[in-house]
């Protein structure tokens, strides 16, 4: 993944409106109105969060006449989720410290 396009993913992913349209996504295709509705906002303010997901290639939009039908678009998902992997062995690591540190002082306890 070219880094300009993890950091638009991650941008993307920074705002909750966005992560609750994907997570709406994952289970079907919806019109931009569709995941404007659990939210109160209007259509132009979902219609931006949509261009954010789509500028960073987690959404893919088709144009039938006057709608605009979203689906998901989860590579960029799974790249960002590799690069993020690079970082599990540091974290296991460290809490596997943690645990072995309240272990023992659990047991002189």
């Amino acid at each position: 993944m070219v880094e300009h396009r993890l950091d638009d993913v991650f941008q993307a992913l920074g705002h909750p409106t966005r992560r609750a349209m994907l997570t709406d996504l994952a289970a079907r295709e919806r019109t931009v109105g569709q995941l404007a509705e659990p939210f109160a906002i209007s259509f132009a303010a979902a219609s931006k969060h949509v261009k954010v997901l789509e500028r960073a290639g987690l959404l893919e939009r088709t144009v039938i006449g006057r709608t605009h039908v979203c689906h998901l678009a989860p590579e960029p998902i799974e790249e960002a989720y590799r690069w993020l992997g690079r970082y599990e062995r540091f974290w296991q690591e460290r809490l596997d410290a943690l645990e072995a540190e309240l272990r023992r002082e659990h047991d002189a306890s």
